[in-house]
């Protein structure tokens, strides 16, 4: 996910920053953000949580 990876190096944060701050794994999350695991609402609004974000401005690409 493209915008998930643009967001989190603007905001200088690691794969392992957000996982912790989510309560995941660091590989849990880097196949997220590389489209290899699905992920399920409650995770996504956790880390579009820590980026000030609604999870549809960052998971959905429709979204404008």
């Amino acid at each position: 996910m493209k915008k998930l990876k643009e967001l989190r190096m603007s905001a200088s944060l690691t794969v392992n920053d957000i996982s912790k701050l989510v309560g995941i794994s660091p590989t849990y999350y880097w196949q997220i953000e590389n489209k290899q695991r699905r992920l399920y609402y409650e995770l996504a609004k956790k880390i579009a949580k820590v980026f000030n974000k609604k999870p549809d401005e960052i998971f959905f690409e429709e979204y404008k």
